[in-house]
């Protein structure tokens, strides 16, 4: 079917459903049920062995979640992140079989999931809702995305950051692959624009802290995200990061000491 042919009652239909499905902030559900005392949103990441932190730019997501409130609730926020774009794109696959409207779902909930209708625009930067589209989309593609960008990122760049993003960049040539199709192709490419775009802040900070800090604090900060803690642990096997102990380790490994002097 031409574009040009596709039903634009419907394209609106499935875009708004998809960004205001992803406009609910689950981390804020979150921490309204189990610490409504709490204002996440002006986290700051502290790098352990470090005076420096690590601002999140207002942006309230599930690494928010883990960071105040443990790891157990920010992967719950985590999964409600990915349920919200998963659900309204199998509705809208569902209502509209036959026309690949869900994909503008995928783009329109990412959209909803950075900057929210309901909270002025502000909410969280990406991964889990890129990875809750491409889940409805192609299921094996967020694990062989994921884990392949993880790979080349750690073993052909040697890069920890790169390994946490590159996933994304690898769901161009899947979903070309697994498809064929330019609709597909767009979606890919347009995620991927998103998200650059909504990670700037923080691209800006890392080149920051490469250049007045050892490298080894942006390892600290990926440690913030359960997706980042388990690239740090594939580095150190892969040897990327050898056998180097964290500044947060270190910290540890030295209050052992004084304790046994």
């Amino acid at each position: 079917m031409n574009w040009l042919q596709m039903d634009w009652v419907q394209m609106i239909i499935a875009a708004v459903t998809g960004y205001l499905m992803g406009s609910l902030s689950m981390a804020r559900y979150i921490v309204r049920i189990f610490a409504p005392e709490k204002d996440l949103t002006k986290t700051k990441f502290k790098i352990e062995g470090s005076d420096k932190t690590f601002d999140n730019f207002d942006a309230m997501s599930a690494t928010n979640v883990s960071v105040n409130m443990g790891t157990k609730l920010g992967f719950l926020t985590m999964v409600l992140d990915m349920l919200k774009i998963i659900i309204p794109i199998l509705c809208i696959k569902y209502i509209f079989s036959g026309n690949p409207f869900f994909l503008i779902t995928a783009v329109t909930g990412m959209l909803g999931h950075i900057w929210p209708l309901y909270y002025k625009f502000k909410g969280g930067r990406g991964i889990s809702a890129v990875y809750g589209g491409l889940f409805a989309i192609d299921w094996i593609g967020v694990f062989a995305t994921s884990i392949g960008g993880m790979l080349f990122g750690l073993i052909v760049i040697r890069d920890v950051i790169a390994a946490y993003v590159v996933g994304v960049v690898f769901i161009i040539p899947w979903l070309w692959f697994r498809t064929h199709n330019i609709y597909y192709l767009i979606y890919a490419i347009a995620v991927n624009l998103i998200l650059f775009i909504a990670m700037i802040p923080e691209i800006k900070h890392l080149n920051k802290m490469k250049k007045y800090d050892k490298w080894n604090d942006p390892v600290v900060v990926l440690q913030a995200t359960g997706m980042g803690r388990g690239i740090i642990k594939m580095a150190k096997i892969l040897g990327v990061i050898k056998s180097e102990k964290t500044n947060q380790e270190k910290t540890s490994s030295q209050s052992k000491d004084n304790k046994n002097l």
